[in-house]
């Protein structure tokens, strides 16, 4: 997948999938920059096109006690900070309409969060700044119907739009990944698999949500095996004290040996497509 539209991607023609990886909410700057680097020496060597993640604000929280941010303009200015420090793209995510042109003038992806991934004014101010725009999923939606979240990008005049898929509600305290969505997915949009919020455990009794974090390996590895384009996973140094989703969040020292496997599994199945 070409993915030279998208500025300053390194390894744009690389047979390797995208990963949107970083911490879930930009917690402060050292913070930010620590998970970046290390990230961006990985990628690097595994030639795998790297586009760093981070939330400047989160607004669907179980709590109104839990952690929303350090400020907006704090947290996007730290996002900007990354992208030019390390020569790379940045995605973000957003939740009202009025947030899209300001995002925009800091990160170079937008993302849709899965909750409002059908709120129509959202999507197109979205779409109407010509940042590619990341279409999460909703829980509650079946795969074929995320093309009319496409067409609304495309009929807004931006052709850049992608599908992620985070997998859909079982029951009330768990999340299941139908991978027959991801051909299906495939057929009208570039399509990622959110490895990390596949395996929350969400509407806790504490109102903190849950994860599994040890089958983050399981759910990335069908991924790959079932062609998907990208990848996003939620990485920190130190999940344990993570402002939010720490539940479910790959630890960073575990990031390089969990890519290098995938890496390995993608050439293999890139073999059998020749």
């Amino acid at each position: 997948m070409n993915l030279s539209y998208v500025p300053n991607i390194k390894h744009a023609e690389s047979d390797n999938f995208f990963l949107l990886a970083g911490p879930c909410a930009i917690e402060g700057e050292e913070m930010a920059m620590r998970i970046a680097e290390r990230v961006v020496s990985i990628t690097n060597e595994l030639k795998i096109p790297y586009i760093f993640k981070g939330s400047f604000k989160k607004a669907n929280r179980s709590r109104i006690d839990s952690f929303t941010g350090i400020g907006d303009e704090k947290a996007l200015k730290i996002l900007r900070k990354v992208g030019e420090t390390f020569n790379i793209p940045t995605v973000t995510d957003i939740h009202e309409a009025e947030d899209a042109e300001r995002a925009a003038s800091y990160v170079d992806v937008l993302q849709i969060p899965a909750f409002l991934v059908r709120q129509t004014d959202l999507v197109v101010a979205a779409a109407k700044t010509d940042k590619v725009v990341n279409l999460k999923k909703g829980q509650f939606m079946s795969p074929g119907a995320m093309k009319h979240a496409v067409q609304k990008v495309k009929d807004s005049g931006n052709d850049k739009a992608w599908v992620t898929d985070r997998g859909t509600m079982f029951g009330y305290q768990d999340m299941v990944v139908d991978f027959r969505g991801i051909p299906e997915m495939k057929a009208f949009a570039p399509t990622i698999l959110d490895v990390t919020h596949s395996l929350q455990q969400p509407n806790q009794s504490v109102g903190v949500t849950g994860g599994r974090p040890e089958m983050i390996e399981t759910i990335a590895r069908a991924g790959v095996v079932n062609n998907v384009d990208g990848l996003f996973i939620e990485t920190h140094f130190d999940p344990a004290t993570a402002n939010s989703d720490g539940a479910n969040m790959l630890h960073l020292d575990n990031l390089e040996q969990l890519l290098t496997n995938l890496v390995a599994i993608r050439k293999v199945i890139n073999g059998f497509k020749k």
